[in-house]
Parts: structure tokens; C-alpha cells; sequence
């Protein structure tokens, strides 16, 4: 920090630009990379590749990058119910809050501002319950999705795939009828 004192402006700006990599010492360090090895602020070979090489990387990093969520996203109606359920709990601790500030207060309002609070936490564990219920009515409704690897899904697949046979036999055998047997090399 003694040091600082004695340096100047200019001096302080030159020592910053070799211990950090700023903007301005990138753009210099390229445009003194392309005038050739050695031309420059006497700054070496070595110190303008990482330069020239953070520049690149300026420029090529993406302002956006998706990740994949960690859990599916929430029905709707379970959605719903949950943000109705938390904004009920929030206004209940601001009620709450405000009784308990009320009575330190020795206010009128300390009274009707609990019974409102009561009333309200009452509402928020209706709401968390709503959640709840409506949670378990969803899955009960639309069950659960299954696997791609689940047998399950496999038996389901070999019904469908017997139910088709079964039918393309039908017609086949109805056509046969309607024609009278007509074009059979053999009867059974």
C-alpha cells in the first residue's frame, strides 16, 4: 500500500494491467499479437496467447445455457392450488405480524387483527390440504406414466398387437365369405 503512494496514475494502471486480465489489456495484447512476436509494451510471446485465447473465449461463451430440470413440472391444477395456498400463508404471517406488533403497541387493532389471524390459519391449512388432495385426485386420474422399459407398458403392447391380428383375421375371413369361397385353391 506504501508503494501505491509513490506511483502515479499511469504507473498504477501499467501494474494492474500485468497482474490482471482487463478489456483493455486483452484488446492490447491481440492488436500487439498481430503487429508480430516482440512488437508491443514489451510484453512477451507467452503473455499474448492466453491473451489472444480469453478474447476467443469472450466471445464464444453463450449468454444462456439451458440445463435440464431436475424434477417434471407441477400439474396445473396442483400448480394452482400450491401458489393459492402460499399466498394464503403469507398474508396469515402478515396478519400474524401485525397482531403480535398491534399488541406490543397497545393498539385497538391488536384484537381484531388476531381473530383475523385465526381465521387465517385456519385457511392455510385448508390450503396446504387442498395441495395435497388435489395432488393425490391428479394422480389418481391420470395415473402414473409409466417407464419405457416397464412391462407394463410391454403387455399393454402385445393386447394391442393380438387385438389387430385378431381383427385383420376377421376381415380376412368375412371377405373370404362375401365371395363365396371364390378364388380358394382348397377348402378346408
Amino acid at each position: 500500500m506504501g508503494s501505491d503512494k509513490l506511483m502515479g496514475t499511469a504507473e498504477r494502471h501499467v501494474a494492474l494491467e500485468k497482474d490482471t486480465v482487463t478489456p483493455q489489456a486483452t484488446a492490447k495484447a491481440v492488436r500487439a499479437s498481430e503487429r508480430g512476436p516482440g512488437a508491443g509494451e514489451g510484453a512477451t510471446v507467452k503473455e499474448k496467447k492466453p491473451a489472444a485465447r480469453d478474447e476467443e473465449r469472450m466471445h464464444d461463451r453463450a449468454l444462456w445455457i439451458e440445463e435440464p430440470a431436475r424434477r417434471r413440472r407441477l400439474p396445473d391444477p396442483v400448480r394452482t392450488a400450491a401458489v393459492r395456498a402460499v399466498l394464503i400463508i403469507a398474508v396469515t404471517l402478515i396478519q400474524a405480524m401485525v397482531a403480535v406488533l398491534s399488541t406490543l403497541a397497545g393498539s385497538w387493532l391488536a384484537f381484531p387483527m388476531v381473530l383475523s389471524s385465526v381465521a387465517s390459519t385456519i385457511a392455510a391449512t385448508w390450503g396446504v390440504l387442498d395441495v395435497w388432495v388435489t395432488r393425490q385426485v391428479w394422480s389418481q386420474r391420470n395415473g402414473v406414466v409409466s417407464a419405457p422399459s416397464s412391462t407394463a407398458r410391454a403387455l399393454r403392447r402385445e393386447r394391442r398387437r393380438a387385438r389387430r391380428e385378431a381383427r385383420a383375421a376377421e376381415r380376412t375371413q368375412a371377405r373370404i365369405r362375401r365371395r363365396g369361397g371364390a378364388g380358394q385353391l382348397s377348402h378346408p
